[in-house]
């Protein structure tokens, strides 16, 4: 896959958002290159998942502005619609439709937002299930497969529109450990490819092998930035280095 890494995918500038009277995010500002994986970690309520929806515009903005392929996300419905249209978010939880085959859920929405012709839409459906090794479940309904084959499931749903740019929220934080790794390899082809990525995860051995960047939140602002080598083996910060003894195992 040939990427042009010049290209912004990312920008976020100066960015603040509250919920009520609580202070999510103060002040954020990082930039994203296409093809780049930039990891967010940090503890519980540091404002990881908020800035992940926010990038994804599926919260609204208090102050300051997020540019995705240079379209901003505002309140102009065709730039929203243009910034939803180029990426794809897999969540905590998988949100398949339980009432819908694998193959079906990996279809519904190219039908019904690219309108893509039902033959087509099965063909993309399956060659995604087949890059995330689920393909003999296409048939299946979600509750007959294991949390990690869902995982993967909706993965191959965000693929299967095709999007400029994939947003992880924590995608293996309700899994058991042992469907954890199934989930990673797959995220870590993605990779391996050029898949532009904004990752949540406390997987930090996936970041440390994965990521370009590691943004390092807490309080909602961010308290380091740099690569994995910088952030991992010689934090700066002393909460980043409480953090990193905190989860030791990785």
């Amino acid at each position: 896959m040939s990427i042009d890494k010049s290209i912004t995918a990312v920008e976020v500038v100066g960015l603040h958002k509250k919920f009520g009277s609580f202070v999510a995010l103060k002040d954020v500002s990082l930039v994203v290159n296409a093809g780049e994986k930039l990891v967010l970690c940090g503890p519980s309520g540091s404002g990881k998942s908020s800035l992940i929806r926010c990038i994804a515009a599926l919260e609204t903005i208090d102050r300051g502005s997020i540019r995705i392929f240079g379209t901003p996300i505002g309140d102009d419905v065709r730039d929203l619609a243009r910034v939803r249209g180029s990426l794809g978010m897999v969540f905590q939880q998988f949100n398949l439709f339980p009432h819908l085959t694998i193959l079906e859920n990996c279809m519904l929405a190219q039908r019904i937002v690219l309108h893509r012709p039902q033959r087509d839409a099965e063909e993309i459906a399956r060659k995604h299930l087949e890059k995330v090794r689920i393909a003999d479940q296409a048939s299946k309904h979600p509750r007959h497969l294991s949390g990690g084959q869902q995982q993967r499931a909706a993965i191959a749903r965000a693929l299967c529109m095709n999007p400029k740019l994939l947003l992880f929220d924590e995608p293996t934080s309700a899994l058991d450990p042992e469907m954890v790794k199934e989930v990673l390899d797959v995220m870590t082809e993605l990779a391996s490819v050029g898949v532009t990525m904004v990752c949540v995860t406390h997987e930090l051995g996936f970041a440390r092998a994965v990521a370009d960047q590691v943004v390092f939140l807490d309080g909602g602002q961010i308290v380091e930035i740099g690569t994995p080598t910088e952030l991992f083996s010689a934090p700066k910060a002393k909460k980043l280095k409480l953090f990193l003894k905190q989860v030791a195992h990785f």
